[in-house]
């Protein structure tokens, strides 16, 4: 193997760990050229889709691509805002956010984003760090549900221009967080605050609170995936922490793609069978999407939506996804500071109050 050729790297400063946010990725704009890119990087991906190469690649450039490039590029235009794509939109306002929330706490990490697919890319990103001086990453995904379709891939990424590296960053990953207290809390909150402002289904009546988390082929979760588990678990502390009564609140699974069986419930029939049965009232939420992007607010809150309602279905909700609640700021906060513990972080020599159970700053470690 040949490794990348490298100058001699600055000398580390105030701000050698940095955290790199990491999110799934999106086209550079709404057009059939440009969508075309993406969805060839991203289905091209042997960790997304599991079938031999040579076969996948003639169905991906004969069949695929020429018609859905078009068709998913008119959905883009359904979403896309002055400033963008909205999931890089609110993933870059994320990082900014985060950066926020550790400085003014007087921790000295850089924060950065990063797409699997797409721009700005993990590689990119990686060495644009490594060339400022810092030479320690937390590689964070901004998926809390762990599948090797998303987080493994993100890491594959990472990992493979490492092993191009003849000076490696050292690195620390966050596999999954389903659990994490801050999150389920983030996620409650967001939903309390939207019911708040436009009030809470009536659960005694039959309406329902639906959690839909992005779909998986089933057969992957035999192999060995732990991804509909944790999506179950979240689902279960989220139910527990509105204490929402039973049968109001359900696991769906959304965007199948294919012939073969994916995660069940699906989402769009599941909303269907419920306006059939005479339920007034649905309100939807993605736990599994930390920022809002053409899956939750073209699919969730266009397409299911009017399955919903030309079922029989009379009010639909498309809760929005935690984006830059503060909540979810917190939570991501806390999140890099347990995990960048031990790591010389420099150029801080006084303790730093961040909060109750939050790792702290002695001198140039984290405690």
């Amino acid at each position: 193997m040949r490794f990348d050729p490298e100058v001699p790297r600055p000398a580390e400063g105030a701000h050698s760990v940095a955290v790199l946010l990491i999110n799934l990725g999106t086209p550079d704009a709404p057009r059939p050229p440009e969508v075309g890119r993406y969805l060839r990087e991203f289905l091209s991906d042997p960790r997304v889709v599991e079938i031999p190469p040579l076969v996948w690649q003639l169905i991906l450039n004969l069949a695929i691509l020429p018609l859905r490039s078009r068709a998913s590029a008119r959905k883009y235009e359904t979403v896309w805002t002055e400033a963008g794509s909205p999931l890089k939109v609110f993933t870059e306002r994320q990082a900014g956010l985060v950066q926020q929330w550790l400085d003014a706490r007087g921790h000295r990490v850089t924060v950065e984003y990063a797409m699997r697919y797409g721009t700005p890319n993990i590689p990119t990103v990686l060495r644009q760090l490594k060339a400022r001086g810092i030479g320690r990453v937390l590689l964070l995904p901004l998926y809390p549900q762990y599948s090797a379709s998303t987080t493994a891939t993100a890491f594959d990424a990472a990992f493979a221009l490492m092993a191009r590296m003849r000076n490696q960053l050292e690195v620390r990953t966050v596999k999954d967080y389903p659990d994490d207290p801050g999150y389920i809390a983030a996620l409650a909150a967001r939903i309390a605050h939207y019911w708040a402002q436009h009030g809470r289904p009536d659960f005694a009546a039959g309406d329902r609170l639906v959690l839909s988390f992005h779909g998986v082929p089933k057969r992957t979760i035999a192999l060995g995936d732990p991804y509909y588990e944790q999506c179950v678990a979240t689902g279960r502390l989220l139910n527990e922490a509105l204490a929402l009564p039973a049968g109001a609140c359900e696991v769906t699974f959304q965007s199948r793609f294919g012939r073969a069986e994916w995660l069940q419930p699906y989402t769009a029939p599941t909303l269907a069978a419920h306006g059939t049965a005479g339920v007034k009232r649905v309100d939807v939420f993605c736990p599994g999407f930390t920022a809002d992007c053409l899956e939750t607010i073209e699919e969730i809150g266009m397409e299911v939506r009017d399955e919903f309602l030309h079922a029989g279905g009379r009010e639909y909700h498309r809760i929005p996804c935690l984006n830059d609640a503060p909540e979810w700021i917190d939570a991501l906060g806390a999140l890099i500071l347990r995990h960048v513990q031990g790591w010389p972080a420099g150029g801080v020599s006084t303790d730093t109050d961040t909060g109750a159970g939050a790792p702290v700053m002695r001198g140039s470690t984290w405690d």
